[in-house]
C-alpha cells in the first residue's frame, strides 16, 4: 500500500518545525485532540493560548509504511534535537548516533568495525596458540558463537586478555566457523599441536561448538609484555566482543602503547 505520508507541525509565532509523524487518512490531526504531559501537547496548548493553531503540512505523500518510516526517521535524525518528537527504535542501527560529527565511525565513515575482543583463556582457547597461528575463537554456548559471528572480514580486533591487559591488534581475514571447518595453512586447526586441546569441545555440536575467526596480528605479544594502565579510564567488558565506536581513551591508549594508526588499517 502507497497511501502513507508524512507530516510536520509548524509552530505559527515563530515557524519552528516541532514534530514529525507519519501515517494515513486522519492521522495528521489527532494530536490536537490530545491531552497529556508531552512536550508536543504543551507547545500545541502554547501556540492555542495565544489564538492560533499549529501549521500542518504534509511534507511527503504517497508512500509505504517502510518509507514513511524511513523518511520520518531522517527528519528525526536531522532535527532531533529541536524536536517534541519521542524518537522511536525503528532504523536506529541504520543511523549515525547524533553528536558524532566530529569523528569516524565503524560502519559509517568505515566499512568495517573496531571492537574489542575478550580473549577469555581458560580450558577452551589460550592466547598463545591465537598469537602462533592466527585465529581468536569463543563458543560453548550460542551466545558466545553469536559474538563471534558478529565479526566481519576486515574488522579490527584488539585483544583483551583479563588480568593482564591488550595483547594484541589484528585484522579479522576469515568470518568465524565451527573449529572443525577451520584451515591454517592447509592443515585443520583440530589437527595443530594446540595449548588449548579442549578447543575441539562439542565440535560436532553447532551451537556448543567452538566457532574461530582467523586473524592476521599488526601486533601480538606475550601476555607478560601485555599493555594496561589501571584508573585510567580503559575499556573492559566481560563480553566477547564489543564495538569500540565512543571508546577514545582506549583507542589512543592502544594507539600509543602499540604504535599503530588503527585508522590506517581500516577498510
Amino acid at each position: 500500500m502507497s497511501d502513507y505520508y508524512v507530516y510536520v507541525y509548524i509552530d505559527p509565532r515563530n515557524f519552528e518545525e516541532f514534530y514529525f509523524g507519519k501515517g494515513k487518512g486522519s492521522r495528521k490531526d489527532v494530536h490536537l485532540a490530545e491531552d497529556s504531559d508531552t512536550e508536543k501537547s504543551k507547545r500545541i496548548k502554547a501556540i492555542r493560548k495565544e489564538g492560533l493553531s499549529p501549521l500542518i503540512r504534509v511534507i511527503a505523500r504517497n508512500l509505504s509504511e517502510h518509507d514513511a518510516l524511513l523518511v520520518e526517521k531522517t527528519l528525526l535524525w536531522k532535527l532531533g534535537k529541536h524536536l517534541t518528537n519521542i524518537s522511536t527504535g525503528h532504523y536506529s542501527d541504520n543511523f549515525r548516533p547524533q553528536d558524532t560529527l566530529h569523528k569516524k565511525l565503524s560502519g559509517f565513515d568505515f566499512k568495517n568495525g573496531l571492537y574489542y575482543y575478550n580473549v577469555g583463556e581458560g580450558i577452551h582457547r589460550n592466547w598463545d596458540d591465537y598469537r602462533k597461528y592466527g585465529f581468536i575463537s569463543a563458543g560453548q554456548a550460542p551466545r558466545f558463537r553469536d559474538a563471534m559471528l558478529r565479526l566481519q572480514e576486515g574488522d579490527i580486533v584488539a585483544a583483551y586478555l583479563k588480568g593482564k591487559g591488550f595483547v594484541g591488534i589484528g585484522k579479522v581475514t576469515q568470518k568465524a566457523k565451527p573449529v572443525r571447518e577451520v584451515y591454517i595453512k592447509n592443515v585443520q586447526l583440530l589437527g595443530l599441536s594446540l595449548k588449548s586441546s579442549n578447543i575441539k569441545a562439542n565440535y560436532n555440536d553447532m551451537e556448543k561448538s567452538e566457532y574461530v575467526a582467523l586473524v592476521e596480528w599488526i601486533v601480538a605479544v606475550d601476555r607478560k609484555d601485555a599493555r594496561w594502565k589501571p584508573k585510567r579510564g580503559l575499556f573492559t567488558s566481560q563480553l566477547v566482543t564489543a564495538s569500540l565506536d565512543g571508546q577514545s581513551v582506549t583507542v589512543k591508549y592502544l594507539e600509543r602503547e602499540f604504535n599503530v594508526d588503527i585508522e590506517n588499517f581500516i577498510d
